[in-house]
Parts: structure tokens; sequence; C-alpha cells
């Protein structure tokens, strides 16, 4: 169909244009009063491409061109009448609920292909997902799923057909009106939210009866390293939600077909394990290019097939017959050396850059005296962890409580609707008195709700010992609703307290119980299910014990350096090292004076870098500092809101075109109207993480 049929069939007031974002562009094209894009756009091969003054209302000029085969269209309503999304999904017509037969369910989601390139320490992550309609009538399929809490989303694109289809980011709000318009007038639209750092809700407008429509996810992801492993992560399922009574915020968890039955804002409907199950599976396929020789790779959650084409890559594939997405997948590999060095990586050319700047703890820490410490262990008890992870986490905390000495104390909490403790206070960690610890542990089961800010309250509002660290840690599968209110109580009370957070189980809430560690000085550790308990302990205490380098600073030297996140550097710790992201000028050979408080001294090592021969890593660098700048600015927000604050995190995710909570995704197909007037809204279940059982975590 030409540009100028195109435009004459469209409805009085109906405008079309579109919008082009480069696999890393960060704008758009047009302006808009009061917005500005980032310029640079690059124009992906074959594109309908419009440019206009007063982009989106009163469009004053509006011009075409044609860039190869690459089809990205949308709406803009120009009518000036406002548009509103209507009170109920759209058209209104109920929910439809499949029939089961064979224990096999109808869905819209048919299946997810994944694919990732792993370049030394940054993946890059495509995730396509295929919607069919199995039914004979037209649909709008609705997905909530997860992604790692610290993927930048940098692109959204809607297949349909042979056509692609480029989406924007708009302003959330904008962006709903938009999707809401284009859905009730019948045009093919996509939507993608984000409703957490690691949930997420993807809309599907007007698939017809038997059609597919693709949707193309593109995130960066830095890796986790520790100890000579880094660790690739991909989750595949929401685990259930504990929200507190009168918090309606949060994200809700209920069966196949009873939608509004939590009270929820967002709501996950699961599928009843043993009766109901659907054909969705998710195919994984992970290049890696270690840039060092690869000693050893393995997953403990799936069963993956390896191909080593050089020592120094990998290629793995999810195997054919462990596909089902009820489980975080987590690949890790070994790279030779060990030890991850302290480096600058570069992005950008000329003397204006980005840079990753990675700090490796200095050799000889472990010989430092061990400090004394007050031992607080939190114990999720709540009905989610019922089974296998509070058995887990009970073999985690057994081994703790043996490998105390008698300079430490030790208090043992419990939470789920309230919270309990071993006794008023902590005690000598005597042998008597551990095994007094022991009894009560054991002593200990799962049921009721998740009530975690109460276990906070008792972890660190009592007096605390001066002559003692303290170190609280939390034991839980982080399966909580009000994560914004639990992060406002640690920044509140922690005081001097390390928080040290144990994540139990097969899909925990990484971005929760990350969060806390990183606000709490401390570190996040985590345990599948299939995993044994005792080496994450073991690393956990040797943290614990000896801080590596606490009260970092960092002399720049001659570098004009700004915007560097995190704004407080943290604790490293031995086998763990951490990233600092920010933007820097200068050229030549520079040095860097990094220094530290290790136990009582303080010590110092010089890093010289090339910022001319540089190895520019990624240019997903750009990306990643865009996204440390935007979760800096989320922590302010939790303890203090204001217009002011969320008009910057949303302007910051529309310059760098990375996505946030204040922010979507949007694509529509406007070169044809589906047939039928109407449709039904059909939610996509998935099935209870493994080890979560269904009865204790769904509201029915």
């Amino acid at each position: 169909m030409t540009t100028k049929k195109l435009l004459s069939s469209l409805t009085a007031g109906l405008l079309i244009v579109s919008t082009l974002l480069g696999i890393m562009g960060c704008g758009y094209v047009g302006r808009r009063a009061g917005r500005s894009g980032s310029g640079g756009a690059r124009y992906p091969a074959g594109a309908w491409a419009g440019q206009g003054e007063g982009f989106g209302r009163n469009v004053k000029r509006q011009s075409w061109r044609r860039v190869g085969t690459f089809d990205e269209l949308w709406i803009i309503d120009n009518s000036g009448s406002r548009l509103s999304a209507p009170d109920h999904d759209y058209p209104g017509q109920g929910e439809m609920r499949a029939l089961v037969g064979e224990k096999e369910i109808a869905l819209p989601l048919a299946h997810t292909d994944v694919r990732a390139e792993i370049s030394a320490f940054l993946a890059t992550v495509k995730v396509r997902q295929q919607y069919r309609n199995p039914y004979d009538r037209k649909i709008e399929a609705v997905y909530v799923f997860p992604l790692p809490q610290n993927a930048a989303v940098t692109d959204f694109v809607m297949v349909v057909g042979r056509r692609r289809i480029r989406g924007i980011i708009r302003e959330r709000k904008e962006a709903r009106k938009i999707f809401e318009e284009a859905k009730k007038r019948g045009y093919v639209a996509s939507l993608l939210t984000q409703e957490r750092p690691n949930i997420f809700t993807q809309k599907v407008a007007n698939i017809e009866p038997s059609k597919r429509i693709d949707v193309e996810i593109t995130y960066f992801n830095p890796l986790r390293y520790e100890n000579g492993e880094y660790e690739f992560v991909f989750p595949m399922v929401v685990g259930p939600r504990y929200n507190p009574p009168g918090y309606k915020g949060g994200v809700g968890a209920v069966g196949r077909g009873q939608r509004g039955r939590s009270g929820q804002t967002k709501e996950v409907e699961y599928l009843k394990p043993g009766k109901e199950r659907s054909a969705h599976e998710v195919a994984v396929n992970v290049e890696i290019d270690a840039g060092v020789e690869i000693e050893n790779i393995y997953s403990n959650t799936h069963v993956v097939n390896v191909k080593r084409p050089a020592r120094t890559r990998a290629a793995v594939s999810l195997a054919p017959g462990d596909r089902l997405p009820n489980k975080d997948f987590v690949l890790r590999y070994r790279v030779a050396g060990r030890t991850l060095k302290a480096a600058m990586l570069t992005h950008g050319q000329g003397r204006e850059k980005t840079f990753a700047l990675v700090l490796q703890p200095p050799a000889g820490i472990e010989s430092l005296p061990r400090v004394p410490r007050e031992m607080v262990f939190v114990l999720d008890c709540s009905g989610s962890m019922h089974g296998m992870p509070i058995k887990k986490a009970k073999e985690a905390m057994r081994r703790c409580l043996r490998s105390l000495d008698a300079n430490d104390t030790f208090q043992i909490i419990r939470f789920s609707n309230d919270a309990s403790t071993l006794g008023p206070r902590p005690i000598a960690a005597t042998p008597r008195n551990v095994r007094r610890g022991l009894r009560y542990l054991e002593s200990l089961s799962s049921c009721g709700g998740t009530q975690m800010i109460e276990g906070i309250r008792a972890a660190l509002d009592f007096p605390h010992d001066d002559k003692r660290l303290r170190v609280v840690s939390f034991m839980t599968d982080g399966y909580i609703g009000n994560e914004r209110d639990i992060l406002a109580a640690i920044k509140e009370k922690r005081g001097s307290a390390r928080i040290f957070s144990f994540g139990v189980g097969t899909s925990v809430n990484r971005y929760l119980l990350e969060r806390m560690a990183a606000i709490g000085s401390g570190a996040a550790a985590f345990v599948n299910l299939e995993d044994s308990a005792s080496p994450a302990v073991d690393e956990f205490y040797r943290r614990a014990a000896r801080p590596a380098l606490a009260d970092v600073r960092i002399d720049w030297g001659d570098l004009e350096v700004t915007d560097v996140y995190p704004r407080q550097f943290p604790d490293i710790f031995v086998g763990r090292p951490v990233m600092i992201v920010g933007r820097l000028k200068g050229n030549g050979t520079q040095r860097i004076q990094i220094s530290g408080r290790a136990g009582t001294k303080r010590i110092s090592s010089e890093l010289r870098t090339d910022l001319d021969s540089a190895r520019s890593l990624h240019a997903g660098i750009g990306k990643m500092w865009a996204r440390w700048k935007l979760k800096e600015l989320h922590n302010r927000e939790i303890s203090c809101p204001s217009d002011a604050l969320r008009r910057e995190i949303t302007s910051t995710s529309l310059m760098h075109g990375l996505l946030c909570r204040y922010t979507a995704f949007l694509a529509v197909d406007s070169t044809r109207r589906t047939e039928g007037s109407s449709g039904v809204t059909v939610k996509q279940p998935v099935p209870v993480p493994e080890g979560v059982k269904y009865e204790t975590t769904v509201s029915e």
C-alpha cells in the first residue's frame, strides 16, 4: 500500500506518524513542545520515517520517506480530544476462560526464544515472545513476566507477518492512551510496561483468530561475578507476592481465570499443578566470548548442551526436554586466573567517554584479624517457604550457627504474620547457647503471610552492641509485594549494621534481596533448591567476618569525571569486585588512586589506564550508565518522593530510551484494521515456581 493510499484511508483526525530508534538509539525523530529527543537516532534498514514539528498533537508538517523494507508505524490522535482508557479491559466482553482438555489449555503465548551474547561482563539479550490466537474470535493477550532486576531494556519490536514495527518510548499514561485508542479502532498494537525493576507486563491487542504476532525485547545485563565465576540468569516466571492487609499497589497471586480476587493493581494467574498446563516453553541460547580461557561451564538448574568452538568461547543451549518455564535459568562459568583485575573500560570517541571501572579487592585481606560480630538471623517462615525452601534455609542456618565462635553473639528472629525471637536480646555463642538456638530453629515451621517489615523492626530496633559488628542476615524467597516499604524501612533503621540476604528458591525476588544488601552495605547470595547451601554459607561467613575494603575513596587524578554511580561507593568483599560507572573527559595514560579501610588500616592501590587505546568493550556501557542513573533516582524516590524527582526519572528514561516505571514502549500497526468489532482479554497464566506450594500462595 502506498503512503498516499494509506493516509487517505484513515478516518478524520487520525494521524499516522513513525519514529525510529536504532538498536542502540536513544531518541526519537521529530520534536514536541516541552520535550526533545537525544538526537542521533539511526535508521535501520527499511523504515517508514516521519518528521514533524509539534510532535504528537497539532502537527504542522509531516513528511514521509521509505528506507528499505523495515516498516515502523504508530498512531497518535490529532483531534485534540482527550483519549481516556476504559474502566475495564476493552472491549468489555469479560475474560475468556479456556476449556481444559487432556490437562493442556490453549493459551496465547506459544513460545519464548531467548538469545544472549556475552562479552566479558556484559550480556546483550534478545527475547522473542510468540503470541498465537487459538480461539475463534479476536483477543488481547496480557502476559506478566520477569526480567533481571538490573536489565536495561532498550529496544522493542512488534512483528506482524513480514512487517517489523519498532516501538517508541513515551510517558506511561500517554502510551496507554494511544494503545487504548488503537485497540478500540481495531489496529494491532502492543504495549510494554515495567511494574517493578524485575516485573513487566506485555499487552498485544487485536490478535485475529489463527494469527501470530511476535514481540522482540532487547536488554543489556551486567553479569554477577564471584570468586572467578560469572553468572548469567534468565528468570522465567514471576513468583507469588504477599501483600500486607490494606496494601493495594502490589502483585497479586490468583488461580487461572480468578481475575480480581487478590485486590491488587497487578495480578499473576497461576496454573494448578497436576491439573492444568500450557504448551508454552522457553528456548535459551547463550553465546559467550570471555576474552580469556573458560575453565568450566555448568548449570545446576537446567540440563544444557555445551559446545566449545574455542578455548575462550562457548555456545550453550537449553536441552529440549527441560524448557518448562517454572524456575530461573542460571548458567555459571569459571574463567582462567580466578580473579578479575581492576580495570577501566570505556565507550565513546574523543575526549568524552562513558566508563565502567571494575574494582577488585587487594590481596592479603584474609590475613586481617577476625571482627567480633553480633549475628542476627532473620528467617522467613511464611507459607511460600513451605517444604523445600524452608528446609534449605534451615540447612544454611544450622551451618551458620555452628560457625560462630566465643567472641560472637547471636539472635534468631522468625517472621510470617508477625515476628518472634529466640530471646529478648542476643546471647553469647557458647556451645550450650548454640544448641539452644538449633533446637529453636528446628521448632519453626512455615505458614501465614510475609510481614517482612515486622522482621526488619525486630532485627534493627534493639540497642546496638558497640563492641561488635552487627550483621543481619535475611533468609527468604523475597515473595513480597511492598518492596518499597521494605527498602525504606531498612534505610531508616539500619544504622551501622551490615545487611546480608540469602535468597532461597528457584524464582527468587532478586531485585528485593540485592537492593536490601546494597542499602545495607552487605552482599546477597542465592541458593537454588538443587544446590548445597554449604558453599554459599561458608562464603558468607568469610565476608561477614572480614570486610575487605570499606570507606572506599577514588582520586581521579587529571581526569574530569562527572555523573558517577553509585553515588556512595559500596564496600568491597573478598572475591566479589564492584563496578562504578560515570562519564569522563581525558586522553592519554591516566593514573587513578583507589583507597579504603581494611580493618583498622588504610590501604591504597594505583590503576593506570591508557584512554587512547583502552578497549571499548561494549556499546552497552553507555546504556548501563543510564540504567545506574535511573536506579539512583529511584532509590532517592523511595525515601523522598516528589513530583520533581518523578519528572527527572521520566526525562532520563525518555532521553536515553530506557524503560522505567513511568514510561512504556508502544508499537502500533495501522496499515489495516483487523476484522471484527470486539474481542476478549486473555491473561496468560503461568506455572507455579518449582518448590512453591500452590495452595499456600494463591488466592482462590
